[in-house]
């Protein structure tokens, strides 16, 4: 049974107007070790960021979000101003080239397209207006989060049911390797046997034998290692069951699952159980990209 757990891949678009201002936000968010941010707000709208992250810290866990607002007098093409400061600073380094450098002067439509040099102008509006707009934009940045949530969910979902499917397989193995051990012991013995009998050209000594099988199957004996990969997996499958921020616990089971199946190799005595380990440690590496992805 897969919870309502949550990728880290998501997407929302939001629209709306207020007091004759339409705005757009766009969400999206990807993988990220903690909640990491970059926004992208009109001029004279910065004081929005440190509210939106607060939304955002109640309403998610993890990822990297690249937010955009994009905001227009209702009816009006967006008007557009040169930054004098910013064009003077390019055409003062410029210069510094050119005493370097003999190169063709710079075109203005080249000036124009460097960041900063042109910039959205900026409509007039009073200290009310700003805020009451600040306050719409908040709360509608709110609904964008819940959308991207929404379509976090959705996916973590089918993630979950991929994740699941994968640990139904580990467990097919795990089993499959188990048997192949109960069978080991004897087949170390008779190994040993005609290992021994064609050493000494005769008959094999009783206490021998048993001494070098007994040796041979505690360095081979991989019950252990068994029992931890059958309890990886229940642990496994209860994250997938829960609801909420499970990505690092998955992410650390992970590791302990590879380390086992690691171990299990290095201990197989034949190739059967050895080609059982590399199909375990197969499985495992699919686990381990799809949780790097879960919150």
């Amino acid at each position: 049974m897969v919870g309502n757990i949550s990728s880290m891949t998501g997407f929302a678009r939001i629209e709306g107007a207020y007091d004759g201002w339409r705005y757009i936000w766009e969400v999206r968010s990807v993988n990220g070790r903690g909640l990491e941010w970059r926004a992208r707000l009109p001029a004279g709208f910065d004081a929005l960021d440190p509210e939106m992250r607060k939304l955002a810290k109640q309403k998610l866990a993890r990822g990297t979000l690249n937010i955009g607002l994009t905001l227009n007098k209702d009816g009006q093409d967006a008007g557009y101003t040169i930054n004098e400061a910013m064009l003077d600073n390019v055409v003062a380094m410029i210069d510094k080239i050119r005493l370097r450098i003999d190169c063709a002067p710079p075109q203005a439509e080249g000036l124009l397209a460097l960041r900063g040099v042109i910039e959205q102008a900026e409509d007039e509006m009073s200290v009310e207006t700003r805020e009451a707009l600040s306050a719409a934009l908040l709360k509608s940045f709110a609904e964008a989060l819940d959308g991207l949530a929404a379509a976090r969910r959705k996916e973590g979902v089918a993630m979950g049911e991929v994740l699941a499917g994968h640990f139904d397989t580990i467990e097919k193995l795990t089993g499959a390797a188990a048997a192949n051990a109960d069978a080991m012991p004897g087949a170390i013995r008779d190994r040993i046997a005609a290992q021994l009998k064609e050493l000494l050209d005769g008959a094999v000594p009783e206490d021998r034998l048993a001494q070098e099988a007994s040796l041979l199957a505690i360095k081979a004996d991989v019950r252990e290692e068994l029992d931890r990969l059958s309890s990886h997996v229940g642990a496994g499958r209860a994250l997938l069951a829960k609801s909420g921020p499970v990505g690092r616990d998955l992410d650390f089971l992970t590791q302990e699952l590879n380390r086992e199946a690691n171990t299990l190799c290095s201990k197989a005595q034949d190739m059967e159980l050895k080609r059982i380990g590399l199909d375990l440690k197969r499985v495992i590496d699919q686990v381990r990209e799809q949780v790097q992805n879960i919150e």
